[in-house]
Formats: structure tokens, C-alpha cells, sequence
């Protein structure tokens, strides 16, 4: 069935956090736990991926998958500062052996999204200690396990941060004008926008604002301070930097224990599309999401590229899908077409860096429509490598259906189903489909 080059990389993408369970060190552990927590659920023991992982990386490849993204918990691997967990490394150890044993490729995520939770104490991704921090962290890694890896992605979604922004300033201006009009018009309702649905992560916004202020009393329990700067926290332009330095410090770190390892990063991009008058918008949320890290990433080794929507862009705006418009469980338009078209855009920026898709998929309870979309989005992936872009792998998100972030275990982007009750492994038909690509 496949279409694609030899030694093109067909493969799924987890999360430490979301898969592995019990990340007791993380600045997310402590959050799930708070009393008035944004999280709908704590992670608790996730689909238990730490103990299972063997059976479940041989699932991968008894499907047909010649490749696993994963991430290495800092968190784990660093639970106080200046202190490493031996025993942890030996556990990433054995995963990346097992990939290795059943003839997958071991694609290493230094930081998704969790932190120690000592580093977000010290002042977390807007202070500048986290450079040094990460560098230490990715040197660590390195000379632990380098000698076994050929990849190594340094941050996941490193806009990320810019995305959880612009959604906090949405959300503050929508409460405003929600407050007003309720002032002005107390038995008027208004249809509220969907701005879950504009970010590439697992929101919850649904908290009220007494709530919020509850929440953020909390945190200066937990974390000394009512914001603390996770990295999935609304950035400023210095914290974005900082998250620039940090992949840069990281990459020199690597490159000097082991050269030879390809280095990169990935970022969540939208197909950013435009009606008339929405040009001007469109263009700067472009500049914003994927332009501006051009200088910080020219120089990688590849690119990650992370796809699942598009954003339309009109005079005032973002634009809300037409009604009717078929949507994903996380309020987003169904629309595979949007990865050829940033893959194209990429490149037109970036002509001379090979594009790794390290995530991609679709969160639904239908997998009919799964299988409908990984075979849409593969189609514009193939049309991009015969017109001669180099895009050496596809990576779907996710392997299994696991924890989304605030919006707990609700979401399924799984190409296998997990009985939480036993843990029991269910694989879909989207699991067969994608590795018949490989064959």
C-alpha cells in the first residue's frame, strides 16, 4: 500500500505524562491534586505505559509501525534539583532497547510539557535559570543514552506558550463582555465562541472566575507564586525567548556529547487560511506561530511539525466553522487537508530542513473516521514528497487514547483503545490501517 521512500518513518507519538502514570515530581501531578484544580481528573495511573510499555511498543510494531515518539520525564529523571534518578534513566534504558529489539525507531522528546516541579518553584519558563537547567538536563540524557539514538527532539510545541496567550487574552475580553451584557441584559443569553477549540492541547476553560481566584490562592501554597509559569502558561515575548534559548542550549549540549545525533524541535502549527479582509491577520498569527522561531531552528537537523486543523482568519478574527462543519471531541474543524498545506508552507520558509510530522490525528469516538483521516492526511504527505520535499517521517498521535491534559481521559485520539479498569489494550482498525502503510 505504501507509497513512500525506503527508510520513511511510519509511527505514533505518546507523552510521558499522558501514558506513563504516577509522575509524582511533576509541577502537573501537583496541579491535578489541588483542591480547586483546572484539570477535570488527575492523571493518577494514566494507562499505566511505565510498566506495559513492552507490550505496548510491541503492539506498534506487530502492526506494521517502524517508529516511536516518546518523551523521558525530566521530571523522573531530575525529581530534585541537581539530583538524578539512576534507576530512571535505566527505565528509559530498557524502552529504548525494546524499541530497538522489535526494529522501531526511537524518536527521544527531552520536555513535554511537565517540568520538575522544583523548577517551576525557581521561577519556571519565564526565568532565565531554566537555560542552564535544560542544557544540564538534555547534557544528562545524553551521555546516558545517546550512544542509542539517532533523534532527539529537545521541546515539544515551543509556541505553545504563545497559543495558551493569545487564548487568555480571548478568554479575559469574552468574560468582560460576557459581565457587561449580563449587567445590560440579565435574562439575554448570547452563544458563546469556542476557544478550547483553537489551541492544539487539552484546555478547560470552564472554570468561573471565583474559581480562578481560588486557584490561583492555591498556587502560591503549592508553587509560591498565584502564576506559576508552567510551560503550558499564557508566555511573554521574554518567555518565548527563553524557551528559544533553552532548545538552542540544549541542541550545543547534545551536539558535544554525540554530534552525530540529529537534533530539532517541534512546534504546533496551523494551516492558516484567510477570507478577504483577513490577510493582514492571517499573515501575523503565521509570523507568530511558525516566522519568528525561523532564526532559532534554520539550523536544526529537522523539523517537527505538529498539524491537526486550520485556523481562518477574517477582517475581526478568527472566523468560527460554518454550521454543520464536522468537529473533533476538542471543538476543532475536521480537516486532514491542513498538514500537506503547512507542509508545503514550511518549506517554502525553510526549504533546506527535513520535516519529521511528530504529531498529527484526530480526537474522535469513531474510528471509521480516523481511518477516513490518517488515509486523507497521508495522501498530502505523499503528494509533498513526489513534488520533492524532503519529509522523512509521519508519527500519528496518538498510540493510545490516554490522559489530555485539563480535559482528562474524555478525549480519544488513540489508534488503540485502553480498558482503564485493567488496563486492558483494545488496538482499532486506525492501528492496522496506519501500518499498512509501512508494507
Amino acid at each position: 500500500m505504501s507509497n513512500f521512500p525506503k527508510g520513511f518513518y511510519i509511527g505514533a507519538s505518546t507523552a510521558a505524562h499522558q501514558v506513563e502514570g504516577n509522575n509524582i515530581h511533576s509541577d502537573y501531578w501537583a496541579m491535578e491534586q489541588m483542591e480547586y484544580s483546572s484539570f477535570v481528573e488527575p492523571s493518577l495511573d494514566a494507562v499505566d505505559h511505565y510498566n506495559r510499555y513492552a507490550e505496548d511498543i510491541k503492539m506498534l510494531a506487530d502492526a506494521g509501525l517502524n517508529a516511536y515518539r516518546f518523551s523521558i520525564e525530566w521530571a523522573r529523571i531530575e525529581p530534585e534539583e541537581g539530583k538524578w534518578d539512576e534507576a530512571e534513566v535505566e527505565h528509559y534504558r530498557k524502552v529504548i532497547a525494546c524499541c530497538k529489539a522489535n526494529g522501531v525507531e526511537p524518536i527521544v522528546t527531552l520536555h513535554h510539557f511537565t517540568s520538575p516541579k522544583w523548577l517551576i518553584v525557581k521561577g519556571g519558563w519565564d526565568d532565565e535559570m531554566v537555560i542552564d537547567h535544560f542544557a544540564k538536563y538534555a547534557k544528562y540524557i545524553t551521555e546516558q543514552l545517546g550512544s542509542e539514538l539517532h533523534y532527539i527532539c529537545t521541546i515539544n510545541e515551543a509556541n505553545m506558550r504563545l497559543q495558551i496567550k493569545a487564548i487568555s487574552e480571548r478568554f479575559k475580553k469574552m468574560m468582560m463582555a460576557k459581565m457587561q451584557a449580563a449587567a445590560a441584559a440579565p435574562q439575554e443569553e448570547k452563544k458563546e465562541e469556542s476557544l478550547e477549540g483553537q489551541v492544539q492541547v487539552g484546555l478547560n476553560l470552564s472554570n468561573p472566575m471565583e474559581r480562578m481566584k481560588l486557584t490561583a490562592q492555591e498556587n502560591v501554597k503549592v508553587f509560591g507564586t498565584p502564576e506559576p509559569h508552567s510551560f503550558v502558561s499564557s508566555a511573554s515575548d521574554r518567555g518565548d525567548e527563553i524557551v528559544c534559548k533553552a532548545h538552542l542550549a540544549a541542541k550545543k549540549a547534545i551536539k558535544e556529547v554525540n554530534p552525530d545525533i540529529k537534533v530539532g524541535i517541534t512546534l504546533s502549527v496551523h494551516d492558516i487560511q484567510c477570507v478577504e479582509g483577513g490577510e493582514a491577520l492571517a499573515q501575523k498569527e503565521w509570523e507568530e506561530e511558525f516566522s519568528h522561531y525561523i532564526p532559532y531552528i534554520k539550523e536544526d537537523d529537522f523539523f517537527g511539525l505538529q498539524n491537526y486543523t486550520r485556523s481562518i482568519y477574517g477582517p475581526n478574527g478568527i472566523v468560527n466553522p460554518a454550521e454543520g462543519t464536522p468537529l473533533t471531541q476538542m471543538d476543532y474543524e475536521v480537516y486532514p487537508e491542513a498538514l500537506e498545506h503547512v507542509i508545503r508552507k514550511v518549506n517554502e520558509e525553510m526549504p533546506n530542513v527535513p520535516i519529521m510530522i511528530t504529531e498529527n490525528g484526530i480526537g474522535t469516538a469513531d474510528d471509521n473516521q480516523r481511518q477516513e483521516f490518517i488515509k486523507a492526511a497521508l495522501a498530502g504527505v505523499q503528494n509533498c514528497i513526489q513534488d520533492g520535499i524532503p519529509v522523512i517521517g509521519y508519527c500519528h498521535w496518538s498510540l493510545m487514547d490516554n490522559f489530555e491534559w485539563q480535559k482528562g481521559y474524555q478525549m480519544t485520539f488513540g489508534l488503540c483503545a485502553v480498558d482503564r479498569t485493567t488496563q486492558t489494550r483494545h488496538p482499532k482498525e486506525s492501528l492496522k490501517l496506519l501500518g499498512s502503510y509501512n508494507k
